[in-house]
């Protein structure tokens, strides 16, 4: 087989990837404006729901950095104005006065549970059809 077939062949399936991705996260944004998140948004959110699965459960910003697709200034960005309407907060931390710590309010967290079902739908409808 000539690499240049190969190399179509994996140019072919990037893009299919590529094209899965935005259409899938047009979706996300759509379903989920309403509530006045978008889908990096909600990846926040549903990560610190995740890792900090209590009330008062802090993460680090530098570990949601590697799991977030954007750079660590948009990452900030976005959680200042996550910040601002109430959904997370933020604060030092102590023992490294260069990290920070991130944990949802108890607004966000409903929020999360409330938005949750119709991302997971999305989801569902863009991977799984």
């Amino acid at each position: 087989m000539a690499l240049n077939t190969v190399s179509t062949g994996l140019e072919e399936r990037w893009r299919d990837i590529l094209a899965v991705h935005a259409r899938t996260m047009c979706e996300i944004d759509r379903v989920l404006h309403p509530h006045g998140l978008g889908a990096s948004d909600f990846e926040v959110l549903d990560i610190l729901a995740t890792e900090s699965p209590r009330e008062g459960d802090q993460c680090r910003v530098q570990n949601l950095v590697g799991r977030v697709h954007l750079s660590q200034s948009a990452l900030s960005r976005l959680i200042g104005r996550l910040e601002k309407d109430g959904l997370v907060e933020r604060s030092m931390c102590v023992e490294d006065r260069r990290g920070v710590w991130v944990s949802l309010t108890r607004r966000g967290r409903e929020l999360h549970s409330e938005v949750l079902p119709l991302q997971r739908g999305v989801l569902a409808k863009m991977l799984d059809g």
